[in-house]
């Protein structure tokens, strides 16, 4: 179950500081993990909230997951690490394990919603607050699904036929749907720096303006150079490999690129290959990039296509002086397995994103 929770515009986080949060965040991405501990400026140590981890297996994940769980400790939280997908039998300890917490719980803080980790944890808990906090782009399409009644679906899957997993999981996928949908009996809350549109009834929404990163970690020292930021839309083929390879050779060309920060889903093989091919040095990073970029130093423009930090950077490095500049895919890019919407969806990333300076799209070769 991926998930957490972060602090609201003023800084502090969506949990009381009364401790009715017995039960935290259930999460394995370590920006969720950021936004969890955002909240300790406002909740004190002592007020029942729990980050429980659901470790991933690819190292780059762990490695971030693992110093952010030591910065949440720091803040006073406390931190459960789970192995949630560490053997055939994992899941079942898990869900276990955090069956009497979830089970006590007032208000639950969950990131991602299409995950069937948090999907499933969903149908044991009886809090009457449930938060969703992400800075994702899969907010974006999570409200909007939710607003429309519809299934949840990722973006890039959209449009494609359910597999037989999909179709196993559809009572709990269903189940979920119906415990984030507002009730009398159930306030929904929706956390995020993302733009949200369709917002559904009874659903709060509140905004994230990463006032915690911002007071916490910086300001950078600001180089005269500029730094690419990678995506893993080749890694979830929507987009070809030899397209984005020549796209950010060309970007890095024109705009005197020296460093790629990877995202932390792209593969070896593919990082190997930019190296070797755009001489880019590439910077797997052990935090999550906004608080990287506080912490500097970081390039005076910052190159990226479209994804979550054309929306988070711009608010994290507020005030430095740092450009974020986007590049637009080319739909010549898109594999011919990508999604029908999958070029609208990503134009709409970058269309709803403030303070950025949007690129002519390149031409891949």
């Amino acid at each position: 179950m991926s998930s957490t929770s972060s602090a609201s515009a003023s800084g502090a986080p969506p949990v009381p500081a009364s401790g009715l949060l017995s039960c935290g965040p259930l999460s394995s991405v370590p920006a969720q993990v950021r936004r969890t501990v955002a909240g300790a400026t406002a909740a004190p140590a002592d007020a029942g909230l729990t980050v429980v981890v659901l470790a991933p297996t690819d190292p780059m994940t762990r490695g971030q997951l693992r110093r952010m769980a030591d910065l949440a400790r720091d803040e006073g939280y406390r931190v459960r690490w789970e192995e949630a997908r560490g053997g055939p039998t994992a899941p079942f300890a898990t869900i276990g394990g955090l069956s009497g917490l979830l089970r006590r719980a007032d208000r639950v803080v969950m990131g991602d919603p299409f995950s069937r980790y948090v999907q499933l944890l969903l149908t044991i808990t009886r809090a009457r607050d449930l938060v969703v906090v992400d800075d994702g782009t899969a907010t974006m399409e999570f409200v909007a699904q939710l607003a429309r009644g519809e299934r949840l679906v990722r973006w890039h899957r959209k449009g494609g036929r359910p597999g037989p997993r999909d179709l196993l999981f559809a009572p709990v996928s269903s189940s979920a749907r119906r415990r984030l949908t507002p009730s009398a009996r159930r306030r929904v809350e929706v956390f995020s720096s993302m733009p949200v549109h369709e917002t559904p009834d009874g659903v709060t929404v509140t905004a994230n303006d990463f006032s915690w990163t911002r007071a916490r970690f910086g300001p950078p020292r600001i180089t005269k150079g500029a730094d690419m930021v990678g995506t893993s839309l080749v890694e979830t083929g929507v987009v070809d490999g030899d397209s984005y390879l020549e796209a950010v050779r060309t970007l890095a060309k024109a705009h005197g690129t020296t460093r790629y920060f990877a995202h932390r889903r792209e593969s070896t093989d593919k990082l190997h290959r930019l190296a070797k091919e755009t001489g880019l040095e590439i910077v797997r990073p052990d935090l999550p990039l906004e608080l990287i970029a506080r912490r500097g130093p970081i390039g005076r423009t910052i190159l990226s296509f479209p994804s979550t930090v054309v929306h988070t950077l711009p608010l994290a490095l507020a005030g430095t002086g740092v450009r974020v500049a986007v590049c637009d895919i080319d739909p010549a890019w898109l594999t011919e397995n990508a999604s029908p919407r999958a070029q609208g969806f990503l134009s709409g990333v970058t269309g709803t994103a403030r303070d950025v300076h949007r690129l002519t799209s390149v031409t891949a070769v």
